[in-house]
């Protein structure tokens, strides 16, 4: 099932007044940026875990389905070890993440699961051999803190997307939306290029922009501010996605990076999925809901911005892939995602 066809969803809701425009900006370092080659029949794809812990069990399914691709299948060291939280110690996720790096026959990695533990190994990693023998990095959630250190040291695209852990157990039981989250990273990962619409909301600004795509978990941006994988988003359209969170902390969020200037220069805006947990007392309800979070923090920003879009810790968490270069189109009746060219 194509995504772009599955994501249809029912009518547009009335948006609100206001005129459309157009918003395209680029810096000159997007030049840099290139993406690995796509897969084909019988190359290597590598399971590893650098931030929690997972089972040999757990990513069964995962493999069965890698395997049903055509694609050989490597389980990584980390898989089945526990260091509190962690797939194993620092020293050895590091370790085995690096290994799997430096090996050119290796053509991909899929981070297992999410959870925490990248921030505490990704100074330790050595990148260079990604210039030479490039290779997809696959997740999201703590995976971000990797997709925004590779976009920002190395300028090579990479896939956010579901994990070993949201796989099927039975691929046959399995409902039409997780299949088609699932083959999503399928078809990046053998060079579909992105093509999402669905209907419009009540509260999208219109507008189209172009840039490269780059974003993933809030909390995680934020927390990468002023470091050495601090996420530059001049001239991009960014997406944010999060879980756990209440409005409160979303809204002290968005303002650290409205205040660390990533909202200010964007080309586009999407926000995907945010499950925010209820407060605890009626007396301590924020008083705001997301939309009206986000809006207040983008008065003086004349670019697109769309909501629930299908990304994040929800079921309708289709692949991205971060670094391409990407239309968004933000209209009345529908909201518009399109690759636009193969990176170099």
């Amino acid at each position: 099932m194509k995504r772009h066809h599955f994501l249809q969803q029912l009518g547009a809701l009335t948006l609100g007044a206001g005129l459309p425009y157009e918003s395209f900006s680029m810096e000159p370092e997007d030049n840099a940026v290139f993406q690995p080659p796509f897969l084909k029949a019988g190359d290597t794809i590598a399971i590893s875990s650098p931030a929690g812990y997972i089972t040999r069990e757990e990513i069964n399914p995962a493999v069965q389905q890698l395997q049903s691709w055509g694609l050989t299948v490597r389980i990584g060291d980390t898989i089945g070890k526990r260091d509190g939280t962690f797939g194993g110690t620092d020293q050895e996720r590091t370790a085995d993440l690096q290994q799997l790096i430096n090996d050119p026959s290796v053509k991909a990695i899929l981070c297992a699961r999410g959870g925490y533990g990248l921030i505490r190994i990704i100074d330790g990693i050595d990148f260079r051999p990604l210039r030479k023998h490039p290779k997809w990095l696959i997740g999201f959630s703590d995976v971000t803190v990797l997709h925004a250190h590779l976009f920002r040291k190395t300028g090579l695209a990479s896939i956010h997307s579901k994990m070993c852990n949201s796989f099927p157990d039975d691929w046959s039981k399995a409902d039409e939306l997780q299949k088609a989250t699932i083959l999503s990273i399928r078809d990046l990962l053998f060079g579909e290029p992105m093509k999402f619409e669905y209907a419009a909301g009540p509260y999208n600004q219109l507008g189209t922009g172009v840039g490269q795509l780059v974003g993933g978990n809030c909390k995680t941006i934020e927390s990468l501010a002023g470091s050495a994988s601090d996420l530059h988003t001049r001239g991009k359209i960014l997406f944010l996605e999060d879980t756990g969170e209440y409005l409160y902390s979303i809204d002290r969020m968005l303002w650290n990076i409205k205040r660390s200037g990533k909202l200010e220069h964007l080309a586009g805006l999407i926000i995907g999925g945010f499950k925010h947990k209820p407060a605890e007392k009626l007396e301590e309800e924020f008083g705001k809901n997301l939309q009206q979070i986000v809006l207040e923090k983008l008065d003086d920003c004349r670019y697109p911005v769309c909501f629930d879009f299908p990304v994040g810790h929800q079921k309708n968490n289709f692949a991205l892939k971060c670094g391409a270069l990407v239309r968004l189109e933000v209209t009345g009746s529908s909201v518009r995602l399109t690759e636009l060219t193969s990176l170099k």
